[in-house]
């Protein structure tokens, strides 16, 4: 096995802790380096796999603090932005992409490190619960098709709606679930399901079950806002890298 391969698992493995841990992370932390080891053609479709499974993992230990009132209206319109989010991924340059990668990371790091200062806002007195969630649902789903970052969108809606944690991690992953079928789907409509992809993801599944394990214990003895603090630095860093 080479020395990509081994970079890889490693990737997918430590994304798929943080993950587990926080409810979030996968794909903002996976898409950044494997852009530098593979072509996103390549680990979009891998991350969407590993996602999914980390969602419908979660998902059945945790189904019953779900919303399914905010998550059907974020999948709802997400499926009008998938096409977009499609598009982009096959029409646009690798290089403007990865760019572009990095401004989201850089931004969302960013927002959520600054976000203890920042007023909380009330989205259901400016149209959280009817305009702006539909908004919010249709940008997730250009994000989610294109770079496997619909997370980004969706968490700061969920902190904009400063929701409790097990509802804000569960929630999450029952939109994730949902929409990582469509895009999965639409990347294998696209041709982007691959011998290399489907083998990756094949080899490396016993190392994400491993990670999903280990960071569902920890979410349990992590106070709220400890780790996620590190984690963000580490997005900003990652996110400036995109741009060597």
């Amino acid at each position: 096995m080479n020395h990509s391969y081994l970079l890889i698992f490693a990737i997918l493995f430590v994304s798929t802790f943080i993950h587990s841990t926080l409810g979030f992370g996968q794909a903002l932390i996976a898409m950044p380096l494997l852009a530098m080891v593979v072509e996103l053609k390549t680990a979009t479709p891998l991350v969407a796999f590993v996602l999914m499974t980390i969602a419908v993992v979660i998902l059945l230990r945790n189904w019953h603090v779900v919303d399914l009132s905010i998550v059907w209206r974020l999948v709802l319109s997400s499926c009008f932005g998938i096409p977009v989010g499609l598009f982009l991924l096959k029409g646009v340059p690798e290089g403007q992409m990865k760019i572009f990668l990095g401004i989201l990371v850089i931004l969302f790091s960013l927002f959520n490190l600054t976000n203890r200062y920042l007023k909380m806002i009330d989205l259901s007195r400016v149209g959280g619960g009817s305009v702006l969630i539909y908004l919010f649902g249709f940008v997730a789903g250009v994000f989610g098709a294109a770079y496997n970052t619909s997370g980004v969108v969706i968490t700061i809606y969920a902190t904009l709606r400063d929701w409790a944690p097990d509802r804000f991690r569960s929630t999450l992953q029952g939109y994730f679930v949902l929409t990582g079928l469509l895009i999965l789907a639409s990347h294998g409509l696209a041709g982007l399901w691959t011998a290399d992809v489907l083998r990756l993801y094949g080899t490396s599944l016993p190392l994400v079950l491993v990670g999903i394990f280990l960071g569902g214990k920890l979410h349990r003895f992590i106070p709220e806002g400890q780790f996620d603090g590190y984690v963000n630095v580490g997005l900003l860093i990652l996110g400036c890298l995109l741009f060597r």
